[in-house]
């Protein structure tokens, strides 16, 4: 064995450990936390009452994390999930506030569907503005996602003058407040989003187009793939799923506001990068995703149970993707090292 090999082995052992798969790391990472957190706050931090706080909290910022990472699969990026999420969330309470109270009998439940459909159409439009400017005109996810941000957040600023919409029929609130056997519902839409969006990016014809466009958009168009027709569908099921996550947090706070959610924006991010998800694109998983969230939720929780700043919180953050770029970037340094030396 060289020296330079010798020297290389700390540096291929840690590859080989964070290549060992995402989940694992991560679940070693959550349980030296949780034993570390647990010392420090006892039953607060691990008991029934805690993790179902937990529990509430996590799946309107995890339907969130979805909707980034499936823009951040094919090499791209969606600004405007916050955005479209608050101005879906708009439409559907102004429909609920002003239809569903003066109905009766059938057209009780009608009103409600015929909001959730009109938030659904608004995701819909937003997710096609995205992707055909994107996929169609060239235009950078980045100025693209910018844009479309802006222009709902100001729509809905706009149309509500900043004001809260609240006071929705008692079945839109149980989504988000309400439980089955002990689980909060919202949990179970989040659970019953990440089985069909594991399915479909890994076991369908788009998914493993979206992973081919996301390592290279090029190559993949050369080899005879419509890569125009698949990132408009990226971002149409992007935005789709924010409509999901406005249902949940319309539900949850028993209102709407175009500020909600704000802060989730750095975080999805945060959550889908430190799942596994490659920030240039083409690589990633759900089920990375799922423990980063949980990962995220406990730390957030404890900071929380400790006292400590919300600003404090999020400049944490920010520091964990700066430090999530760089390894990423040393282990395809280590990686190039470790090829070179066979």
């Amino acid at each position: 064995m060289s020296i330079e090999t010798r020297a290389a082995r700390p540096q291929l052992l840690l590859l080989r450990f964070l290549h060992g798969g995402t989940v694992p790391m991560l679940t070693v990472v959550l349980l030296a936390l949780v034993a570390v957190f647990g010392l420090l706050l006892g039953e607060r931090i691990v008991g029934v009452g805690a993790l179902q706080s937990m529990a509430f909290q996590l799946p309107e910022l995890g339907i969130l994390s979805l909707a980034m990472m499936v823009a951040l699969l094919s090499g791209g990026l969606n600004l405007s999930i916050i955005a479209t999420a608050n101005l879906c969330a708009l439409t559907m309470a102004w429909v609920m506030t002003t239809q569903v109270p003066g109905a009766h009998g059938f057209m009780w439940v009608g009103w409600q569907v015929i909001a959730v459909l009109a938030g659904v159409a608004v995701a819909a439009i937003v997710g096609l503005i995205n992707g055909f400017v994107i996929a169609y005109l060239g235009v950078s996810p980045i100025l693209a996602t910018l844009g479309t941000m802006t222009m709902c957040k100001g729509l809905s600023i706009g149309i509500t003058r900043g004001n809260v919409i609240s006071g929705f029929p008692d079945p839109i609130v149980f989504l988000g407040n309400g439980t089955l056997a002990g689980v909060p519902v919202a949990l179970i839409i989040f659970l019953a989003l990440c089985i069909p969006m594991a399915v479909l990016l890994n076991k369908t014809p788009f998914g493993h187009k979206v992973y081919m466009i996301g390592s290279s958009e090029k190559a993949t168009r050369y080899s005879g793939v419509d890569t125009k027709r698949v990132l408009l569908g990226v971002y149409l099921l992007s935005s789709l799923l924010a409509v999901v996550a406005a249902l949940v947090m319309m539900a949850r706070f028993n209102s709407a506001n175009a500020a909600y959610g704000e802060s989730y924006l750095l975080v999805t991010i945060l959550a889908a990068v430190l799942g596994g998800v490659d920030p240039f694109g083409g690589f990633g998983k759900v089920g990375g995703l799922v423990m980063a969230l949980i990962l995220l939720q406990v730390i957030s929780s404890a900071f929380n149970l400790l006292d400590f700043s919300p600003f404090l919180t999020v400049a944490i953050w920010g520091a964990l993707i700066v430090i999530v770029a760089a390894l990423g970037v040393v282990i395809q340094t280590v990686g190039a090292s470790k090829g070179q030396a066979r």
